[in-house]
């Protein structure tokens, strides 16, 4: 019996979820380091909201090396991923899975240094939570401000979303050089008005019995901060 394979939304989180903070003491704009400095973009929650409102599993990937450059503890993350919860929720919108990658290839810390598959442009994220969620990864989105992201969900399989202005100098240094995004989006508002312009229309729609199933089936996936 073939088993019904669910279409997702991959969301990278800095720059996308959350805005980039300038670090005025280091001098650059990075993810933010302290709570405070952690907020949601408007108009986040509600595109998340009609990705959920589609059917669709939204599923969070991203680097996260702070810990392991000791820019901040693993319970600063938490604390973090607890307010963008809280933010989701209170427009009715949710993450089906949330997975980091604590990795970096120059980290301070012993354990997390290290050349990881997890680590975008690896993919090690997207096929773990295909696996785990019954993810179709090429009926999927990659939705991202890097080129790591476009990167990561073309090798995928995945239809990539780049979030922000795509300039020419992004395919000299993208890799392979050349590569482009299937769309680009001033937003995550936008890129979720997009995927839903681009999904098939379906023949039939699921019963409420199977939708039910499906629901349950996410709700009991775990989220793997690796925390």
């Amino acid at each position: 019996m073939k088993h019904h394979m669910l279409r997702a939304v991959f969301l990278d989180r800095d720059g996308v979820i959350n805005p980039l903070i300038y670090h005025r003491d280091a001098g650059i704009v990075d993810s933010p380091a302290k709570v405070e400095q952690f907020r949601i973009v408007r108009g986040v929650p509600q595109a998340i909201r009609r990705l959920n409102d589609l059917g669709l599993a939204v599923v969070l990937v991203s680097n996260q090396p702070g810990i392991a450059k000791g820019k901040f503890s693993a319970a600063t993350l938490k604390r973090m991923e607890r307010k963008m919860h809280a933010a989701l929720a209170a427009a009715g919108a949710h993450f089906d899975a949330v997975y980091y990658c604590l990795h970096h290839p120059q980290a301070r810390l012993k354990r997390l240094r290290r050349n990881c598959r997890c680590r975008k442009p690896g993919i090690g994220m997207l096929v773990r939570a295909a696996r785990e969620l019954g993810i179709e990864l090429s009926a999927s989105y990659m939705v991202g401000d890097g080129l790591t992201d476009i990167e990561a969900g073309t090798r995928a399989g995945c239809r990539t979303i780049f979030v922000g202005r795509w300039k020419c100098e992004h395919c000299q240094f993208i890799q392979p050089p050349g590569l482009q995004p299937s769309f680009t989006a001033s937003d995550l508002a936008e890129a979720a008005r997009i995927i839903e312009s681009d999904l098939p229309r379906p023949r039939s729609s699921p019963s409420r019995p199977q939708q039910a199933a499906l629901m349950r089936a996410l709700s009991q996936a775990p989220c793997d901060s690796t925390l």
